[in-house]
């Protein structure tokens, strides 16, 4: 009941949060705790904390979102409804953000043996989500409730600089 289901298969409306919460497995706590650790403390110490816990929370609803929305494509092209798990969109949208705000920290990304600036590393990440996603490579993985954080947190992260979402302009 807590996990996210597809629309019309099992959804409702408190699983945009709840399914953040829970995970598939020890394994599957384990990396996105240690990524939530290593990339949400700068953050919060940046931000304080009722501007983390917002910015979090709002990039696993939208992760969930986007999943939904694949997930009503995918079942209604004919492949079985299945639930989704874990903070992984909300943990993306939390590295987004380190990227955006330390753009230059060096980063060392397995398997990659060298270090590489944030914002590459960022890069690499939605790149990978976007290419697993599009072709099935690593399948039983929410790749596009992970680009649905990653885009979460950069929408309100251009908000929040007084950027429009997709242009030069803004806020004055």
């Amino acid at each position: 009941d807590f996990a996210l289901w597809p629309l019309g298969e099992g959804f409702m409306p408190w699983q945009l949060l709840t399914y953040g919460f829970m995970h598939g497995g020890w394994m599957h706590l384990f990396f996105n705790m240690l990524a939530l650790v290593m990339f949400g403390a700068p953050l919060e110490y940046t931000w304080r904390t009722r501007r983390f816990v917002f910015f979090y929370i709002a990039c696993v609803i939208g992760a969930g979102l986007c999943q939904l929305a694949v997930g009503a494509w995918m079942t209604h092209a004919g492949n079985p409804a299945y639930p989704t798990v874990g903070a992984s969109g909300g943990v993306l949208g939390l590295i987004l953000a380190y990227g955006m705000l330390f753009p230059n920290q060096k980063l060392m990304i397995f398997p990659i043996p060298f270090f590489i600036p944030a914002r590459v590393g960022v890069f690499l990440i939605g790149a990978l989500s976007l290419f697993s996603g599009m072709t099935g490579f690593m399948p039983g993985v929410a790749h596009f409730a992970h680009l649905g954080g990653m885009l979460t947190g950069w929408l309100i992260l251009r908000y929040w600089r007084g950027q429009s979402p997709f242009g030069r302009g803004g806020r004055k």
